[in-house]
Formats: C-alpha cells, structure tokens, sequence
C-alpha cells in the first residue's frame, strides 16, 4: 500500500503543486521588505550603537573620570586619562575608545554613574580605515551633541527598567 500511494503522489506531483499553491499565496500578499537606504526599521530604546559622550544641559561634559567604564570594559578599548580641574573637580583630559575592539556589550553605559558614555541610536557609521575607528574625547562628545535629543529620549523610556 506503501508503495502504491508512494507511486500516486509522484505521478500526481503533489509537492510541486503544493509548492506552486504555497508561492500563489504570499504573491498576492504585501510584501515584508524594507526598501533599506530609503526606508528604515524601527529601534528598540536600548539599541547599542555608536558610542557618545552627553553634556549637562548647561554645556558642561558629564563625564566625572572615575573610570568605572575603562575598569568594566571587557575588550579593554577605553583609555581615561584625567586631571583635577582648579574647582577640585575631576575631568578627562583624553578619553578615546578604539571602536575596532568594541565588541558594543552596553557595559560602559552601565557602569557610568552620570550617564556621560552612552551608546546611541546610529548604526550607519561605516569608515574606509581603521584610523577613523579611533574615537577621541571630540568626536565622542559631537556624536553627543548630533545625537543628544534622541538619546535623552531613550534613556527616559528606559528608565523605569533600570
């Protein structure tokens, strides 16, 4: 019997034709795919992408170099150097992260006590070199101020699962 229904179903080609009824049905469907450079899918809050350094709102950097985030990071890509400012405060002086080695865990944002490092919503920063992978305090600190709207706004929704 085995044999028999076995004999039907490649003489009939019922798989081809399910197959056939299976493309018949998602061709009329809508279709699932985003049109990428033009379009864009949407991010989750907690989306780990370039890192940024933030400001208080009165200009002044966040960042208190106490170095918990060069401590915490497992790929050892930050290097802090800092110094005591004249008010008593402490302030980096350098602060780069070889984004080559970043492996984007989110444990330096963790780890920040005034949420200075943070890593953004920008996940189209491509380079030709790997010299331009190399973030110094400046470019950390304009990737901040380019993005800092939406990183506020990220961290506020976040918030309440922190």
């Amino acid at each position: 019997m085995a044999s028999l229904d076995r004999t039907a179903r490649a003489f009939l080609l019922s798989e081809l034709v399910a197959g056939f009824a299976l493309t018949l049905k998602y061709m009329f469907k809508p279709k699932v795919t985003v049109n990428y450079p033009y379009e864009k899918g949407p991010l989750s809050p907690r989306f780990r992408g370039e890192h940024a350094l933030r400001r208080y709102p009165n200009g002044e950097e966040r960042c208190i170099a106490c170095k918990l985030c060069e401590a915490i990071c497992p790929a050892q890509a930050i290097t802090i150097e800092a110094e005591p400012r004249d008010d008593g405060s402490r302030r980096t002086t350098r602060y780069d992260i070889d984004m080559t080695k970043c492996i984007y865990c989110g444990f330096c944002q963790e780890a920040c006590p005034v949420d200075a490092i943070v890593e953004g919503p920008n996940f189209e920063f491509s380079t030709e070199t790997r010299e331009e992978l190399m973030y110094n305090k400046e470019k950390l600190l304009a990737n901040g101020d380019r993005w800092e709207p939406t990183i506020a706004a990220n961290l506020h929704s976040d918030a309440p699962y922190r």
